[in-house]
């Protein structure tokens, strides 16, 4: 459903065309944490959906004086109609929820970041014209990403592999919920230890960084667990599809998780995924803030 009206607001949008649903809506935008594709990506939906977006960083809002999240979640609820929250902690996201009175918006959280897997699952059907019965393998740490591939690709009945050290697997949770939900849909959920198993058959291939904002004190350890086991690179391409695609949800670190041969090279859909945060972050919005009559799609 969201991927859909995600591209029904792409074609427009390449036509030229801008509706605007979001009129006299506007967005409380909450950032813990540094953000490129994310914040300028909302930031610009709420504007081309015709909306207003507050980019509230919160070093500078009452929190950093001991305002609980609680009460922040309830005096944002009287002003904007809707809350989006890039937090270090999940429990933090959730204290927000508990307060609001309006939708809540996980831009990222230690445990998920389901809005860019959004954006890559309607890049990756774009790719390959379909996502059942595909076979996406991700390679590197159990970090947020890895969590929401697996329940993301799980809904879309995408078969999903994903590889990483035994002391850096995926929430057990999102692990337990995709395998729930690919029962009922027919798809594979595996979780293994080494990458060129991972990889064979695969129609893509994704990777992340292997040390996440907040992990830095453990680069070093990270570092002989990662490199170069579960680096991308040409020589575990060959071991997938010959029309493979490498996805990155970015920033990346060439030389790191992924080669630059790789990166820069004819598998590589990175900036394409980038693209369609957009309209997949557009899609969310629209869904979430706007009145019935004024969707892209009949819903």
């Amino acid at each position: 459903m969201i991927i859909d009206v995600a591209d029904a607001l792409k074609s427009e949008a390449k036509a030229g065309v801008f509706r605007k649903p979001l009129e006299n809506k506007s967005l409380a935008m909450l950032f813990e944490k540094p953000s490129t594709r994310t914040m300028v990506s909302f930031d610009c939906a709420m504007f081309e959906l015709g909306g207003h977006s507050l980019n509230l960083a919160t070093k500078q809002i009452q929190t950093v004086r001991g305002e609980s999240l609680e009460d922040t979640a309830r005096v944002l609820s009287r002003y904007a109609h809707g809350i989006l929250a890039r937090v270090y902690k999940h429990e933090d996201l959730l204290d927000l929820v508990r307060g609001a009175s309006v939708p809540v918006i996980n831009a990222l959280s230690d445990r998920y970041h389901p809005c860019a897997v959004l954006g890559d699952l309607q890049t990756l059907r774009e790719k390959k014209g379909k996502l059942e019965g595909l076979k996406l393998t991700y390679v590197g740490d159990g970090n947020n990403m890895a969590n929401s591939l697996l329940v993301g690709c799980a809904k879309c009945a995408v078969n999903v592999s994903v590889a990483t050290p035994r002391d850096y697997r995926p929430l057990q949770e999102a692990v337990d919920a995709a395998k729930e939900i690919a029962k009922e849909n027919g798809s594979v959920v595996e979780i293994v230890d080494d990458p060129y198993d991972a990889v064979v058959n695969a129609d893509a291939v994704y990777t992340d960084v292997w040390i996440s904002m907040g992990m830095e004190k453990e680069n070093e350890a990270r570092m002989r667990v990662f490199k170069p086991r579960y680096q991308v690179n040409a020589r575990l391409l060959e071991k997938a599809k010959r029309d493979v695609i490498f996805m990155h949800c970015l920033p990346m670190h060439r030389g790191l998780e992924v080669t630059a041969e790789i990166a820069d090279g004819p598998h590589s859909i990175v900036w394409d995924q980038v693209e369609n945060r957009l309209y997949t972050h557009k899609a969310i919005l629209a869904l979430l803030l706007a009145d019935h009559d004024r969707l892209p799609l009949q819903i």
